[in-house]
């Protein structure tokens, strides 16, 4: 480089000119961390701003999805085989509490006592959807902790859960009268959300007489 060609890239007085960058390359730069920031405030929000467990749910108020599922294979109680269900079980002017479970889910195992508990109470059915689990791990798993569903039916390849919005397991549904869900329960039940916010919306649905 000449001394002359050096003297036009330099600013009198100054360092050397740097060419400035255009703003979608500003932007480009920009974007990442912006997206990054974002999705840190939602987490923030959805960790201490509220409970997971009342993250809403788009199928509130609407019929349950049609679907068909069948029976855990070899589940038997009293020498009667426990049935699946479907759509055209719910509702039928009877209030159904529907759990969708596996037995690979440590949360499952810790939630199970609590829906023993709800089954004691007569004026509503207790449903179990099989969420991607073995029929032989899931029987072994009612065998060991009890069975508290009047019927389970299984979601092998979990279709059904992603029809019904289900994030993962444990979720809890309650759906009313008319075979519409009317609540969504998100994680584990424990004996304080029993109290507070489960039962207390099975109060809610059970007062609706449906008209």
């Amino acid at each position: 480089m000449t001394a002359q060609e050096a003297a036009s890239n330099t600013a009198p007085g100054g360092p050397p000119h740097r060419k400035r960058r255009s703003p979608w390359v500003q932007l480009a730069i920009a974007a990442p961390l912006v997206i990054f920031l974002g999705l840190a405030i939602l987490l923030f929000v959805r960790l201490f701003a509220g409970d997971p467990s009342q993250v809403p749910s788009a199928l509130i108020g609407r019929d349950v999805p049609q679907f068909a599922l069948p029976p855990l294979e070899g589940l038997n109680e009293a020498g009667t085989p426990v049935p699946g269900f479907s759509d055209a079980d719910l509702g039928g002017g009877e209030v159904t509490v529907v759990n969708v479970w596996a037995s690979w889910c440590v949360p499952c195992r810790d939630e199970h006592p609590i829906l023993v508990e709800i089954a004691r109470d007569d004026r509503l059915r207790l449903f179990g959807i099989n969420y991607k689990d073995t029929t032989e791990n899931a029987r072994r798993f009612l065998g060991h902790y009890g069975n508290p569903f009047d019927a389970v039916g299984v979601d092998a390849a979990g279709r059904v859960g992603i029809d019904w919005g289900v994030y993962g397991v444990p979720e809890t549904f309650i759906i009313d009268r008319e075979g519409r869900i009317a609540y969504k329960h998100i994680g584990p039940i424990d004996a304080r959300s029993l109290e507070e916010t489960f039962m207390p919306q099975v109060e809610r649905v059970l007062a609706d007489d449906g008209s």
